[in-house]
Parts: C-alpha cells; structure tokens; sequence
C-alpha cells in the first residue's frame, strides 16, 4: 500500500475514533499510564499540528512552546479533525515526502517522520479505542507497513524509553496484537 494512503488511513482512524468518545469519558484510564482519554487525544492533535509545522520547514527552536497545554479547547472531536486535516495537506504536498524535517532526534527524512505519524495514530487509536470500549481493530494493510518499519527500529524506540518493554503475547497471536504488544501494549488491556 502507498505510504500516504497508509497515513490518511491511520489519521481516519484516529479521528473517527475521538468522535466517538462520550461526554462522561474524557477522564477515563488509557493504557498510557500517566494519560486519559482527554490528555491522550490532546497529545495527538499536538503532534498532528507540529508535522504542520515540521513539514513547512521550521525548526523545533522556531515552533518553541506554541503547541504545548490544551489543543483541544471546547470541541476535541473538532480539533482532532482540523489538526489532521492540516496534516494531511502538509504530507501531501507536491515533494512532501522528500524533505528532511528537524525533529528532537535529529535531521529526519520525511517519509521517516511518516512512518512514526503512523504508529502514533495506529497504537494511541488502539489506547483510546481500548479505554472509550471501542472496536479496536485497526486497518490490516497499516499494521502490517507500520510492524514492517517497526521492526528495524523498535530497540532503539526501548534504549530511547519511547516504548515499554514488550508485551508476551501467543506465538500465534495475529498482527495487529504483535505490534500493539511491541509497543509496550497488553492487548486485552482493559480499563
């Protein structure tokens, strides 16, 4: 699958979720320890917003604080959206994928940062779906892109503590309950 198409779809995904959080779930447990369900979609609108930004080229030094606190304001099924929308076009740009944006790590090509927005959208979708009792079946064709780029990088993600350590899940376990427990996730997590 394209690259982009996997991003869009993982972007849907998240979104469509957020909207589908309940006025009385904003402060429910996530698998994220130390997050709710509130402050776990606030940090993904903020990521979505810096990729704008990141994308257009400026430097994190540039961006500074403008992203930190409340991205959400009074409508954070709103907020995701236009954050992702903004996003979108940012990656879609003609030669988008060719650049090299500054994130924390480092100079990072483009189609690099992408494959992190992905995981993102795709694991932090999984914890909200997971804590609002939500279906948390993701998109097959993006768990497979994202646990193929995941798998080149996933020591240097425990070394950097960007992931817990790995979860056990059966030798048999189907794709997507791999990669969420790659990513520090027990998948029958329950809140």
């Amino acid at each position: 699958m394209d690259l982009l198409e996997t991003y869009r779809r993982s972007l849907a995904e998240f979104t469509d979720r957020v909207a589908e959080v309940g006025p009385g779930q904003w402060a429910a447990p996530t698998p994220c320890t130390d997050w709710d369900v509130r402050t776990l979609v606030n940090h993904v609108v903020g990521e979505d917003r810096w990729s704008v930004a990141l994308m257009a080229g400026r430097t994190i030094a540039e961006v500074g604080d403008r992203y930190e606190g409340d991205q959400l304001d009074g409508d954070p099924a709103a907020a995701a959206r236009d954050a992702a929308a903004q996003a979108e076009l940012a990656f879609t740009h003609p030669s988008a994928l060719e650049r090299t944006v500054d994130l924390s790590s480092g100079r990072t090509p483009a189609d690099e940062y992408l494959h992190q927005l992905i995981a993102e959208h795709l694991v932090h979708g999984w914890d909200l779906a997971a804590a609002i009792g939500a279906d948390r079946r993701l998109d097959a064709d993006a768990v497979a892109e994202c646990a193929r780029w995941f798998r080149g990088r996933i020591d240097d993600y425990r070394r950097g503590r960007l992931v817990r350590s790995g979860v056990d899940v059966v030798a048999d376990a189907d794709p997507q309950d791999q990669l969420i427990a790659a990513f520090g996730r027990d998948p029958d997590w329950a809140p």
